[in-house]
């Protein structure tokens, strides 16, 4: 492996860490956004959807082809649901100028219906 190739696998790594603590902290290491669709089914369904995320552990490469556990679908009572995260800067201005900087990010962790995609 070049050091290029192992800079670049070490970074990914380091990003899919980050996007696995967001989840299994939910959303305590940065944000956490649920959608209003979401919260029209009522708080026991959103305490069960942040707590399916947060063990979600069914990563493949169909559904995660960038190895970084930045998005996945689920199915809650048979709703289906998906989860995002996204990478901002610390003021939640614009895109982090580096995903795998925690220093430099805003991780902000979407949960939403299929439906409101």
């Amino acid at each position: 492996m070049t050091d290029q190739s192992s800079l670049a696998a070490s970074r990914k790594t380091k990003i899919r860490d980050l996007n696995d603590e967001l989840r299994a902290s939910k959303g305590a290491t940065g944000m956490l956004v649920v959608t209003n669709g979401v919260q029209a089914r009522g708080m026991e369904f959103v305490d069960q959807a942040v707590t399916a995320v947060s063990t979600f552990d069914a990563f493949d490469t169909d559904n995660d082809p960038h190895e970084e556990h930045d998005f996945g679908c689920l199915t809650l009572h048979g709703e289906k649901l998906f989860f995002k995260v996204d990478y901002f800067d610390s003021d939640l201005a614009m895109h982090s100028p580096d995903e795998a900087d925690p220093t430099l990010t805003t991780r902000v962790l979407t949960i939403m219906l299929a439906s409101e995609y």
